[in-house]
């Protein structure tokens, strides 16, 4: 039986899903999760063999999360669920440990598909992405030059998440159950990493890197 956690912060997409998946007798969805930053934990605490994510999720992105999961429960293998086909995206969730990426509007059989590769220990890209190698991808994503965002620890990139997304200090102590100066500490430490000056520049700087979509 292969288990299953679902990410994502839409209830009808993830009750697709699970209808989708639940459809095969040895597929067990596990647990749900509507926010980035609680993700994480529940996968921690479950242990699924595959968790399938939601690239643009409130409180940690998808490809965060990624990177987060594998630091933590390397077995659990992990698809981004995504309607971005731009190589960065790719390029980022194969550099952070994803085993699969899938494009929103891949068919039903073609999502089951990546699935059981994925659950099976192999990669998987949507069939318009792997017009390319996926062997290409993943060199190219482990030699892809980094940039200031890697310089940053787990917990500065769970603020400027939060902070990107309109997070207050206070808000962000709640959310991540730190104080109020500890917040603003890791604030002030990731914008000096980041040479942001402003709430306007660092919030320009999680669009153009992908922190936070376009539309928000």
């Amino acid at each position: 039986m292969m288990t299953i956690v679902l990410a994502d912060d839409h209830p009808v997409v993830r009750k697709g899903l699970r209808a989708l998946l639940e459809a095969e007798a040895d597929f067990a969805v596990i647990g749900e999760a509507a926010d980035g930053l609680a993700v994480v934990g529940l996968v921690e605490r479950l242990k699924p063999q595959v968790l399938i994510v939601d690239l643009m999720m409130p409180g940690l992105n998808g490809l965060e999360v990624v990177r987060q999961v594998k630091q933590r429960v390397a077995p659990t293998q992990v698809i981004v669920l995504s309607m971005h086909s731009n190589e960065a995206y790719v390029l980022e969730a194969l550099r952070n440990g994803a085993a699969g990426y899938v494009l929103k509007d891949a068919s039903p059989t073609e999502f089951m598909q990546a699935v059981r590769e994925v659950g099976a220990g192999r990669h998987y890209l949507s069939s318009v992405l792997s017009e390319r190698a996926i062997e290409a991808y993943i060199q190219k994503s482990r030699t892809s030059s980094s940039d200031q965002y890697e310089t940053l620890t787990t917990r500065e990139r769970e603020v400027l998440h939060l902070v990107a997304q309109g997070a207050k200090n206070s808000d962000i102590a709640d959310r991540l159950s730190i104080s109020v100066r500890t917040a603003e500490t890791h604030r002030t430490n990731l914008m000096r990493k980041l040479s942001l000056h402003t709430q306007a520049d660092l919030r320009q700087y999680a669009l153009q890197r992908g922190l936070i979509p376009l539309w928000e």
